[in-house]
């Protein structure tokens, strides 16, 4: 492969990187937790949009598990969020395996 075909392929590369960024930055995920009693939304950019907690969970006795069930949705909003962005991004490399790429 000359070197004008591997900058073309990177370019390439590059583009498809921008545009798969722009699509996550719009993608959303849900998350619950404690049947439904906790509900979180985040999107591409890690960022908490949205928080529900049913006010039948609102015991001023039993914050701890309040806390624990927000802790509890978020974290796995965010590892929802983490997979899909590995999954695009990975299909980006297209199976490059270059050392300090995460996927």
């Amino acid at each position: 492969m000359d070197m004008q075909q591997m900058m073309k392929q990177a370019r390439k590369m590059q583009e498809q990187l921008a545009a798969a960024q722009e699509d996550l930055a719009q993608t959303t995920v849900d998350a619950s937790a404690g049947g439904g009693t906790v509900k979180v939304t985040v999107n591409g950019e890690m960022e908490l949009t949205s928080l529900t907690i049913d006010p039948e969970a609102l015991d001023p006795e039993d914050a701890e598990l309040l806390q624990d069930m927000i802790i509890a949705a978020v974290n796995e909003a965010l590892r929802g969020i983490n997979d899909i962005a590995n999954k695009q991004m990975g299909g980006i490399a297209g199976g490059l395996n270059m050392p300090g790429l995460p996927f």
